[in-house]
Protein backbone atom coordinates (compact mmCIF):
# COMPACT_ATOMS: atom_id res chain seq x y z
CA UNK A 1 0.00 0.00 0.00
CA UNK A 2 1.58 3.77 -0.67
CA UNK A 3 2.33 5.66 2.27
CA UNK A 4 0.23 8.23 1.58
CA UNK A 5 -2.76 5.31 1.49
CA UNK A 6 -1.44 3.68 4.46
CA UNK A 7 -2.03 7.28 6.71
CA UNK A 8 -5.39 7.90 4.64
CA UNK A 9 -6.80 4.79 6.08
CA UNK A 10 -5.46 5.31 9.52
CA UNK A 11 -6.47 8.98 9.88
CA UNK A 12 -9.56 10.15 12.27
CA UNK A 13 -12.36 10.55 11.28
CA UNK A 14 -13.82 13.74 10.20
CA UNK A 15 -16.41 15.40 12.94
CA UNK A 16 -19.70 15.48 12.28
CA UNK A 17 -21.11 18.73 11.19
CA UNK A 18 -22.49 20.38 13.84
CA UNK A 19 -26.44 20.77 14.38
CA UNK A 20 -27.51 23.97 15.07
CA UNK A 21 -29.98 23.85 17.76
CA UNK A 22 -33.89 25.13 16.68
CA UNK A 23 -34.77 28.84 17.06
CA UNK A 24 -37.90 28.49 17.65
CA UNK A 25 -40.30 26.25 20.11
CA UNK A 26 -41.55 23.04 19.31
CA UNK A 27 -45.00 24.50 18.62
CA UNK A 28 -44.31 26.78 16.24
CA UNK A 29 -41.44 24.80 14.38
CA UNK A 30 -44.89 22.08 14.00
CA UNK A 31 -47.59 24.60 13.34
CA UNK A 32 -48.94 24.45 10.04
CA UNK A 33 -49.76 28.06 8.24
CA UNK A 34 -53.03 28.84 6.66
CA UNK A 35 -53.74 26.63 3.53
CA UNK A 36 -56.22 29.61 2.21
CA UNK A 37 -53.81 32.03 2.99
CA UNK A 38 -51.02 30.22 0.33
CA UNK A 39 -54.01 30.30 -2.24
CA UNK A 40 -54.79 33.93 -1.68
CA UNK A 41 -51.32 34.78 -2.36
CA UNK A 42 -51.32 32.48 -5.15
CA UNK A 43 -54.27 34.84 -6.66
CA UNK A 44 -52.65 37.72 -5.68
CA UNK A 45 -49.81 37.18 -7.88
CA UNK A 46 -51.83 36.37 -10.98
CA UNK A 47 -54.13 39.24 -10.67
CA UNK A 48 -50.71 41.44 -10.38
CA UNK A 49 -49.86 39.86 -13.76
CA UNK A 50 -53.06 41.27 -15.39
CA UNK A 51 -55.04 37.73 -15.14
CA UNK A 52 -59.14 38.15 -14.42
CA UNK A 53 -59.77 35.93 -11.57
CA UNK A 54 -63.53 35.15 -9.61
CA UNK A 55 -62.22 34.36 -6.41
CA UNK A 56 -64.41 32.24 -4.50
CA UNK A 57 -61.67 31.63 -2.13
CA UNK A 58 -61.55 34.03 0.96
CA UNK A 59 -64.14 33.87 3.76
CA UNK A 60 -64.56 37.51 3.83
CA UNK A 61 -66.68 40.71 2.26
CA UNK A 62 -64.91 42.76 -0.23
CA UNK A 63 -66.40 46.32 0.71
CA UNK A 64 -66.81 46.99 -2.37
CA UNK A 65 -70.01 44.30 -2.72
CA UNK A 66 -70.70 44.04 0.90
CA UNK A 67 -70.17 47.69 3.75
CA UNK A 68 -71.06 47.29 6.86
CA UNK A 69 -74.14 48.76 8.25
CA UNK A 70 -73.86 52.41 7.57
CA UNK A 71 -75.51 53.36 11.09
CA UNK A 72 -72.35 51.02 12.76
CA UNK A 73 -69.85 52.97 10.85
CA UNK A 74 -71.09 56.10 11.96
CA UNK A 75 -71.11 55.24 15.31
CA UNK A 76 -67.21 54.20 15.56
CA UNK A 77 -66.67 57.35 14.11
CA UNK A 78 -68.51 59.19 16.91
CA UNK A 79 -67.36 56.85 19.31
CA UNK A 80 -63.22 57.94 18.33
CA UNK A 81 -64.66 61.65 18.42
CA UNK A 82 -65.48 61.70 21.62
CA UNK A 83 -62.07 60.18 23.02
CA UNK A 84 -63.26 56.50 23.75
CA UNK A 85 -59.35 55.57 22.78
CA UNK A 86 -58.68 53.97 26.12
CA UNK A 87 -58.76 49.96 27.29
CA UNK A 88 -61.87 48.34 27.45
CA UNK A 89 -62.57 46.26 30.65
CA UNK A 90 -61.00 42.99 30.10
CA UNK A 91 -64.55 40.90 29.77
CA UNK A 92 -66.09 43.70 27.63
CA UNK A 93 -67.97 47.01 28.52
CA UNK A 94 -70.93 46.29 30.61
CA UNK A 95 -73.55 47.86 28.34
CA UNK A 96 -72.28 45.99 25.36
CA UNK A 97 -72.66 42.65 27.39
CA UNK A 98 -76.10 43.82 28.46
CA UNK A 99 -76.76 44.02 25.04
CA UNK A 100 -75.67 41.18 23.88
CA UNK A 101 -77.56 38.84 26.39
CA UNK A 102 -80.90 41.24 25.15
CA UNK A 103 -80.23 40.02 21.74
CA UNK A 104 -79.82 36.60 22.64
CA UNK A 105 -82.97 36.76 24.27
CA UNK A 106 -84.67 38.56 21.74
CA UNK A 107 -83.46 36.41 18.37
CA UNK A 108 -82.29 33.04 19.76
CA UNK A 109 -84.55 32.97 23.05
CA UNK A 110 -81.52 32.37 24.99
CA UNK A 111 -81.96 33.54 28.50
CA UNK A 112 -77.95 34.38 29.99
CA UNK A 113 -77.23 37.31 32.06
CA UNK A 114 -74.61 40.16 31.17
CA UNK A 115 -71.89 37.59 33.01
CA UNK A 116 -72.46 35.18 30.99
CA UNK A 117 -70.83 37.22 28.25
CA UNK A 118 -67.53 37.68 27.10
CA UNK A 119 -66.29 40.52 24.53
CA UNK A 120 -63.46 39.34 22.13
CA UNK A 121 -61.51 40.84 19.42
CA UNK A 122 -63.26 38.90 16.86
CA UNK A 123 -64.47 35.45 17.12
CA UNK A 124 -61.09 33.95 17.41
CA UNK A 125 -59.98 34.91 20.68
CA UNK A 126 -63.17 33.27 22.01
CA UNK A 127 -62.12 29.81 20.28
CA UNK A 128 -58.61 30.23 21.19
CA UNK A 129 -59.79 30.91 24.97
CA UNK A 130 -62.22 28.27 25.08
CA UNK A 131 -59.56 25.51 24.15
CA UNK A 132 -57.00 26.79 26.61
CA UNK A 133 -59.58 27.67 29.41
CA UNK A 134 -60.94 24.36 29.04
CA UNK A 135 -58.49 21.57 27.45
CA UNK A 136 -55.22 20.29 28.97
CA UNK A 137 -52.38 18.89 26.91
CA UNK A 138 -52.98 15.07 25.74
CA UNK A 139 -56.59 16.04 26.11
CA UNK A 140 -58.68 14.22 23.12
CA UNK A 141 -60.72 16.95 21.19
CA UNK A 142 -63.84 15.46 18.51
CA UNK A 143 -65.06 17.38 15.63
CA UNK A 144 -66.28 16.68 12.20
CA UNK A 145 -63.77 17.16 8.91
CA UNK A 146 -64.63 19.09 6.45
CA UNK A 147 -64.59 22.29 9.94
CA UNK A 148 -62.20 25.68 9.93
CA UNK A 149 -59.19 25.15 12.18
CA UNK A 150 -60.05 22.86 14.89
CA UNK A 151 -56.74 21.04 13.71
CA UNK A 152 -54.99 24.05 14.46
CA UNK A 153 -56.51 25.02 17.94
CA UNK A 154 -55.40 21.43 18.60
CA UNK A 155 -52.24 21.63 18.41
CA UNK A 156 -51.87 24.94 20.31
CA UNK A 157 -53.49 23.64 23.17
CA UNK A 158 -51.26 19.98 22.65
CA UNK A 159 -54.85 18.20 22.61
CA UNK A 160 -55.03 15.06 20.39
CA UNK A 161 -57.28 15.72 18.12
CA UNK A 162 -60.05 13.35 17.08
CA UNK A 163 -61.39 14.36 13.26
CA UNK A 164 -64.95 12.45 12.23
CA UNK A 165 -65.20 12.41 8.30
CA UNK A 166 -68.71 13.66 7.74
CA UNK A 167 -70.94 12.33 4.57
CA UNK A 168 -72.61 14.42 1.58
CA UNK A 169 -75.62 12.53 2.58
CA UNK A 170 -75.59 14.14 6.15
CA UNK A 171 -74.77 17.56 4.37
CA UNK A 172 -71.07 17.36 5.68
CA UNK A 173 -72.46 17.57 9.23
CA UNK A 174 -72.13 14.86 12.08
CA UNK A 175 -74.81 12.85 13.47
CA UNK A 176 -74.77 11.22 16.84
CA UNK A 177 -74.58 7.91 15.09
CA UNK A 178 -70.90 9.26 14.02
CA UNK A 179 -70.15 10.37 16.75
CA UNK A 180 -71.12 7.97 19.07
CA UNK A 181 -68.02 5.89 18.96
CA UNK A 182 -65.34 8.26 19.63
CA UNK A 183 -67.46 10.61 22.30
CA UNK A 184 -65.80 8.64 25.63
CA UNK A 185 -63.47 10.16 27.05
CA UNK A 186 -63.31 13.41 24.85
CA UNK A 187 -62.71 16.55 26.54
CA UNK A 188 -64.05 18.91 23.69
CA UNK A 189 -66.65 18.25 20.98
CA UNK A 190 -66.44 21.42 18.05
CA UNK A 191 -69.30 21.82 16.25
CA UNK A 192 -70.10 24.65 13.72
CA UNK A 193 -73.84 25.71 11.99
CA UNK A 194 -74.05 26.76 9.58
CA UNK A 195 -71.15 24.99 8.67
CA UNK A 196 -67.27 26.50 7.48
CA UNK A 197 -66.67 25.42 4.95
CA UNK A 198 -70.23 23.38 3.59
CA UNK A 199 -72.57 25.98 3.85
CA UNK A 200 -75.14 23.91 5.49
CA UNK A 201 -77.24 23.84 8.47
CA UNK A 202 -77.92 21.21 11.18
CA UNK A 203 -81.74 20.07 11.46
CA UNK A 204 -83.22 20.29 15.19
CA UNK A 205 -82.88 16.57 15.17
CA UNK A 206 -79.21 15.73 13.96
CA UNK A 207 -78.61 18.20 16.74
CA UNK A 208 -80.88 17.51 19.35
CA UNK A 209 -79.54 13.48 18.57
CA UNK A 210 -75.97 15.14 19.13
CA UNK A 211 -77.04 16.60 22.57
CA UNK A 212 -79.02 14.07 23.64
CA UNK A 213 -75.18 11.96 23.41
CA UNK A 214 -73.15 14.87 25.36
CA UNK A 215 -76.02 14.71 28.02
CA UNK A 216 -75.81 10.80 28.17
CA UNK A 217 -72.05 10.81 28.55
CA UNK A 218 -72.24 13.34 31.15
CA UNK A 219 -74.61 11.46 33.23
CA UNK A 220 -72.11 8.16 33.07
CA UNK A 221 -69.22 10.32 34.02
CA UNK A 222 -70.75 11.99 36.74
CA UNK A 223 -70.85 8.96 39.11
CA UNK A 224 -67.01 8.16 37.82
CA UNK A 225 -65.39 11.31 38.95
CA UNK A 226 -64.46 11.94 35.37
CA UNK A 227 -64.17 15.58 33.57
CA UNK A 228 -67.32 16.72 31.88
CA UNK A 229 -67.55 17.04 27.82
CA UNK A 230 -68.26 20.09 26.84
CA UNK A 231 -69.48 21.58 23.52
CA UNK A 232 -67.98 24.51 21.59
CA UNK A 233 -70.21 26.02 19.45
CA UNK A 234 -69.85 28.14 16.34
CA UNK A 235 -72.41 29.98 15.43
CA UNK A 236 -70.56 33.05 14.09
CA UNK A 237 -73.09 32.53 10.77
CA UNK A 238 -76.49 31.60 12.56
CA UNK A 239 -78.03 35.17 11.15
CA UNK A 240 -77.04 33.34 7.36
CA UNK A 241 -79.97 30.81 6.94
CA UNK A 242 -81.80 30.37 3.59
CA UNK A 243 -85.13 28.69 2.73
CA UNK A 244 -86.56 26.43 4.94
CA UNK A 245 -83.15 25.88 7.07
CA UNK A 246 -83.53 27.29 11.17
CA UNK A 247 -80.65 27.66 12.84
CA UNK A 248 -81.04 25.65 16.15
CA UNK A 249 -78.85 26.28 19.38
CA UNK A 250 -77.75 23.05 21.62
CA UNK A 251 -79.34 24.77 24.29
CA UNK A 252 -82.29 26.09 22.96
CA UNK A 253 -83.22 22.30 21.77
CA UNK A 254 -81.95 20.94 25.49
CA UNK A 255 -82.01 23.77 28.14
CA UNK A 256 -79.93 20.89 30.03
CA UNK A 257 -76.89 21.79 27.81
CA UNK A 258 -76.55 25.13 29.04
CA UNK A 259 -73.89 24.10 31.63
CA UNK A 260 -71.81 22.19 28.59
CA UNK A 261 -72.02 24.92 25.87
CA UNK A 262 -70.27 27.64 24.81
CA UNK A 263 -71.42 29.73 22.42
CA UNK A 264 -68.73 31.09 19.53
CA UNK A 265 -70.43 34.54 17.77
CA UNK A 266 -69.58 37.90 17.13
CA UNK A 267 -70.70 40.67 14.05
CA UNK A 268 -68.13 39.86 11.63
CA UNK A 269 -70.53 37.81 8.99
CA UNK A 270 -73.88 38.84 10.58
CA UNK A 271 -72.95 42.37 9.26
CA UNK A 272 -69.97 41.99 6.81
CA UNK A 273 -67.44 43.60 9.49
CA UNK A 274 -65.19 41.02 9.37
CA UNK A 275 -62.17 43.66 9.66
CA UNK A 276 -63.86 45.84 13.22
CA UNK A 277 -62.61 42.59 14.89
CA UNK A 278 -65.72 42.56 17.73
CA UNK A 279 -67.03 38.81 18.75
CA UNK A 280 -68.41 37.50 21.96
CA UNK A 281 -68.53 34.01 24.05
CA UNK A 282 -71.52 32.92 25.91
CA UNK A 283 -71.63 30.20 28.28
CA UNK A 284 -71.46 29.14 31.56
CA UNK A 285 -70.63 31.83 34.50
CA UNK A 286 -67.28 30.28 36.04
CA UNK A 287 -65.82 29.35 32.67
CA UNK A 288 -66.23 32.79 31.06
CA UNK A 289 -64.49 33.95 34.25
CA UNK A 290 -61.42 32.26 32.99
CA UNK A 291 -61.79 32.55 29.85
CA UNK A 292 -61.62 36.89 30.47
CA UNK A 293 -58.23 35.65 31.93
CA UNK A 294 -56.93 33.88 29.18
CA UNK A 295 -57.94 37.09 26.99
CA UNK A 296 -56.79 39.40 29.36
CA UNK A 297 -53.45 38.17 29.27
CA UNK A 298 -52.96 37.77 25.90
CA UNK A 299 -54.86 41.62 24.88
CA UNK A 300 -57.64 40.12 22.80
CA UNK A 301 -60.26 42.55 23.46
CA UNK A 302 -62.09 44.17 20.98
CA UNK A 303 -61.35 48.39 20.92
CA UNK A 304 -63.08 50.12 23.33
CA UNK A 305 -64.99 52.42 20.30
CA UNK A 306 -66.35 49.54 18.35
CA UNK A 307 -67.78 48.59 21.60
CA UNK A 308 -69.35 51.43 22.30
CA UNK A 309 -70.71 51.78 18.57
CA UNK A 310 -71.98 47.80 18.64
CA UNK A 311 -73.56 48.17 21.75
CA UNK A 312 -75.55 51.05 20.12
CA UNK A 313 -76.44 49.03 16.88
CA UNK A 314 -77.32 46.19 18.42
CA UNK A 315 -79.95 47.71 20.49
CA UNK A 316 -81.11 49.58 17.48
CA UNK A 317 -84.02 46.71 16.42
CA UNK A 318 -84.93 48.43 13.37
CA UNK A 319 -81.29 49.01 12.05
CA UNK A 320 -79.94 45.24 12.54
CA UNK A 321 -83.58 44.40 10.65
CA UNK A 322 -83.24 46.51 8.17
CA UNK A 323 -79.51 45.75 7.46
CA UNK A 324 -79.95 42.07 7.69
CA UNK A 325 -82.89 42.21 5.16
CA UNK A 326 -80.82 43.90 2.47
CA UNK A 327 -77.65 41.55 3.26
CA UNK A 328 -79.24 38.73 3.17
CA UNK A 329 -80.88 38.96 0.21
CA UNK A 330 -77.53 39.86 -1.47
CA UNK A 331 -76.10 37.35 -0.30
CA UNK A 332 -78.57 34.36 -1.24
CA UNK A 333 -78.70 35.98 -4.98
CA UNK A 334 -74.95 35.42 -5.26
CA UNK A 335 -75.22 31.94 -3.66
CA UNK A 336 -78.07 30.77 -5.93
CA UNK A 337 -76.51 31.73 -9.12
CA UNK A 338 -73.84 29.84 -8.50
CA UNK A 339 -75.46 27.18 -7.44
CA UNK A 340 -78.57 26.94 -10.31
CA UNK A 341 -75.12 27.35 -12.86
CA UNK A 342 -73.62 24.15 -11.33
CA UNK A 343 -76.37 22.53 -11.05
CA UNK A 344 -77.53 22.85 -14.28
CA UNK A 345 -73.79 21.39 -15.52
CA UNK A 346 -74.71 18.32 -13.36
CA UNK A 347 -78.05 18.21 -15.10
CA UNK A 348 -76.43 18.23 -18.34
CA UNK A 349 -74.54 14.97 -17.49
CA UNK A 350 -71.19 16.76 -16.44
CA UNK A 351 -68.95 15.40 -13.70
CA UNK A 352 -69.59 17.95 -11.09
CA UNK A 353 -72.65 18.01 -7.70
CA UNK A 354 -73.58 20.93 -5.81
CA UNK A 355 -75.11 21.26 -2.30
CA UNK A 356 -78.37 23.70 -2.96
CA UNK A 357 -77.47 26.73 -0.40
CA UNK A 358 -78.92 26.80 3.57
CA UNK A 359 -76.07 29.10 5.12
CA UNK A 360 -73.06 31.56 5.60
CA UNK A 361 -71.45 32.59 2.76
CA UNK A 362 -70.65 29.37 0.76
CA UNK A 363 -71.42 26.56 -1.30
CA UNK A 364 -70.29 22.82 -1.44
CA UNK A 365 -69.75 21.76 -5.20
CA UNK A 366 -67.93 18.96 -6.58
CA UNK A 367 -65.91 18.65 -9.72
CA UNK A 368 -65.05 15.34 -10.53
CA UNK A 369 -61.94 15.97 -13.04
CA UNK A 370 -59.22 13.54 -11.54
CA UNK A 371 -58.59 11.12 -13.84
CA UNK A 372 -59.23 13.93 -16.67
CA UNK A 373 -56.39 15.88 -18.50
CA UNK A 374 -55.19 19.34 -18.35
CA UNK A 375 -52.02 20.48 -20.65
CA UNK A 376 -51.32 17.47 -21.26
CA UNK A 377 -50.66 15.43 -17.97
CA UNK A 378 -53.67 13.60 -16.16
CA UNK A 379 -54.88 15.17 -13.26
CA UNK A 380 -54.69 12.98 -9.81
CA UNK A 381 -55.52 15.29 -6.87
CA UNK A 382 -57.97 17.73 -5.72
CA UNK A 383 -55.11 20.46 -5.92
CA UNK A 384 -54.32 19.27 -9.96
CA UNK A 385 -58.32 20.26 -10.18
CA UNK A 386 -57.97 23.30 -8.27
CA UNK A 387 -54.70 24.76 -10.61
CA UNK A 388 -56.53 23.24 -14.12
CA UNK A 389 -59.36 25.36 -12.97
CA UNK A 390 -58.02 28.65 -12.18
CA UNK A 391 -55.28 28.71 -14.74
CA UNK A 392 -58.43 27.37 -18.04
CA UNK A 393 -61.17 29.30 -15.79
CA UNK A 394 -59.92 31.72 -14.04
CA UNK A 395 -62.07 30.44 -10.75
CA UNK A 396 -60.48 29.94 -7.97
CA UNK A 397 -62.03 27.83 -5.29
CA UNK A 398 -60.60 26.04 -1.83
CA UNK A 399 -60.41 21.87 -1.63
CA UNK A 400 -61.93 20.51 1.57
CA UNK A 401 -58.70 19.11 2.24
CA UNK A 402 -57.64 22.77 3.44
CA UNK A 403 -60.68 21.68 6.30
CA UNK A 404 -59.11 18.90 7.46
CA UNK A 405 -60.13 16.50 4.90
CA UNK A 406 -58.66 13.14 3.19
CA UNK A 407 -58.64 11.74 -0.26
CA UNK A 408 -59.24 13.55 -3.62
CA UNK A 409 -63.15 13.74 -3.85
CA UNK A 410 -63.51 16.74 -5.55
CA UNK A 411 -64.96 18.57 -2.99
CA UNK A 412 -64.46 22.29 -2.83
CA UNK A 413 -65.76 25.31 -0.95
CA UNK A 414 -67.04 28.50 -3.34
CA UNK A 415 -67.44 31.40 -1.24
CA UNK A 416 -69.47 34.64 -2.40
CA UNK A 417 -68.49 36.95 -0.29
CA UNK A 418 -65.91 39.23 -2.51
CA UNK A 419 -67.51 38.90 -5.48
CA UNK A 420 -70.39 40.63 -7.40
CA UNK A 421 -73.70 38.90 -9.59
CA UNK A 422 -72.26 40.07 -12.53
CA UNK A 423 -68.96 38.78 -12.22
CA UNK A 424 -71.01 35.31 -11.22
CA UNK A 425 -72.66 35.17 -14.62
CA UNK A 426 -69.59 35.85 -16.46
CA UNK A 427 -67.69 32.70 -14.54
CA UNK A 428 -70.06 29.96 -15.01
CA UNK A 429 -69.27 29.65 -19.05
CA UNK A 430 -66.00 29.64 -18.64
CA UNK A 431 -66.15 27.10 -15.77
CA UNK A 432 -68.48 24.88 -18.23
CA UNK A 433 -66.07 24.98 -21.03
CA UNK A 434 -63.09 24.12 -18.53
CA UNK A 435 -64.93 21.18 -17.02
CA UNK A 436 -65.87 19.98 -20.74
CA UNK A 437 -62.61 20.41 -21.89
CA UNK A 438 -61.38 18.14 -19.07
CA UNK A 439 -63.80 16.06 -20.16
CA UNK A 440 -62.95 15.65 -23.57
CA UNK A 441 -66.62 16.53 -24.44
Amino acid sequence: MPRDAAALDHAPAAPAARREPPRLSALAEALVGSEILKIAAEIRAMREAGASVGNLTVGDFDPAEFRIPRALADRITEALAVGETNYPPSNGLPALRQVVSAFYRRELDLDYPAEAVLITGGSRPGIYATFRALVDPGDRVVYPVPSWNNNHYCHLAGAVGVPVTCRQEDDFLPTRALLEPVIRGARLLALCSPLNPAGTVFTAEALGGICDLVLEENARRAGTGERPLYVLYDQVYWTLTFGDAVHHTPVGLRPAMAPYTILVDGISKAFAATGVRLGWVVGPTDIIRRMTDVVSHVGAWAPRAEQVATAGFLADDRAVADYRATFLRSVRERLDALYLGIAAMRDSGLPVDVVEPQGAIYLSARFGLVGGRADGQVMRTNEDVRRYLLRHAGVAVVPFQAFGTTGDDGWFRLSVGAISGEDIAKLLPRLREAVEAACGT
